[in-house]
C-alpha cells in the first residue's frame, strides 16, 4: 500500500493521543474548536462518563442523549478516529478516494463509538449520524462505504442513523433547549440560582413549570418570565436533567431531577468557556 501524508495538525493530535482511553479519560479526534459546524454544535457534560462530549449537531446530540437514558450502555466515545492504514487500505480495495485536504490524507471517524453490557448480543457498536439531504451526495456515500466496510472488518455492528430516526419530540425539546442556551444569563447567575429552583420544585412536586416559574418570579420581584427561562436555561445545561421524550410543555416539577455533582458540572462549563 502506498504511504500516507498526515498534515502537522493531524500529527499533533495523534501525538496528544486524541481518540485514546475510556470514561472520562477518553479524548475526542475532533472538538468543536476544531471544526466549523454547518449546524449547531454542542458541548454537554456526560453523567454516564463524567467529561464533556463534542457534537456538531442537534442529530449528534439526539443520539448521545438517548445512549446516555440506555441502562446497558456503559462507555460512549464521540469523534472516534479509524485506523488510518485500514481506511486506505479499504479505499484501495473500493478504488474509492480516500478524504484528503491540501495534499495530506484526514483520519476518518465514527460519530459514536458504544460499549454495552448485555447477557447476549454486541458488546460495542457504532454510528455515523448524518442529515439526511448529505446522503443526496456521491461523495458522502462514498465516505459512509469506507466507513461501513472498516467496522465490517472489525467486527462491530455500524449503524447510519439520519434526524428521520429521531423522535420529534426529542428534536423539538432539543430546539427549545437550544435556544434558552443560546439566550440565557450568565451561567454563574444560572448555577446560583440552582438552590432557589431545586427547592421550589421539591415543594411542589405536581406543579407544571408555568406555574412554578410565576411562583418565583413573584417571591422574589423577578420580571415575568424571568424564572422559566431559567429553569430551561439550567435544563440546557443539564443541571436538571429530564426524559427529553417528554414534550417540555407537558413537565411537572417531579419530572426535573439535580444533576447529582453540580460542581463537577459547572467547573467542566467554566473550563471550556
Amino acid at each position: 500500500m502506498a504511504n500516507y501524508k498526515l498534515d502537522k495538525k493531524t500529527e499533533k493530535w495523534i501525538k496528544e493521543e486524541r481518540g485514546k482511553g475510556s470514561g472520562k479519560d477518553y479524548r475526542p479526534w475532533l472538538t468543536v474548536r476544531d471544526l466549523s459546524s454547518k449546524g449547531r454544535s454542542h458541548r454537554v457534560m456526560g453523567h454516564l462518563t463524567g467529561r464533556t462530549h463534542h457534537f456538531f449537531s442537534d442529530a449528534e446530540l439526539a443520539a448521545f442523549l438517548l445512549l446516555e437514558w440506555n441502562p446497558s450502555v456503559t462507555d460512549i466515545r464521540e469523534q472516534f478516529p479509524l485506523r488510518i492504514e485500514d481506511t486506505l487500505s479499504l479505499a484501495e480495495e473500493a478504488s474509492i478516494r480516500h478524504p484528503e485536504a491540501g495534499g495530506f490524507h484526514q483520519v476518518m471517524s465514527s460519530d459514536l463509538v458504544v460499549d454495552l453490557s448485555m447477557p447476549t448480543g454486541p458488546q460495542r457498536l457504532a454510528i455515523q449520524v448524518k442529515v439526511s439531504s448529505d446522503l443526496m451526495d456521491p461523495r458522502t456515500v462514498e465516505k459512509l462505504e469506507l466507513e461501513r466496510r472498516y467496522w465490517k472488518i472489525k467486527g462491530i455492528p455500524w449503524y447510519l442513523i439520519t434526524e428521520k430516526q429521531m423522535p420529534r419530540t426529542i428534536m423539538e425539546n432539543l430546539d427549545l433547549l437550544y435556544s434558552a442556551r443560546v439566550h440565557s444569563e450568565s451561567m454563574e447567575v444560572l448555577f446560583q440560582s440552582m438552590p432557589v429552583y431545586a427547592n421550589i420544585l421539591a415543594q411542589n412536586p405536581n406543579t407544571r413549570l408555568p406555574e412554578i416559574g410565576m411562583l418565583v418570579d413573584q417571591s422574589y420581584s423577578l420580571e415575568p418570565g424571568t424564572s422559566l427561562a431559567r429553569l430551561r436555561a439550567l435544563a440546557a445545561l443539564r443541571a436538571l436533567i429530564f426524559d427529553i421524550s417528554i414534550p417540555w410543555s407537558k413537565l411537572i416539577s417531579q419530572d426535573l431531577h439535580v444533576v447529582d455533582n453540580v460542581a463537577l458540572l459547572r467547573a467542566s462549563y467554566a473550563a471550556n468557556q
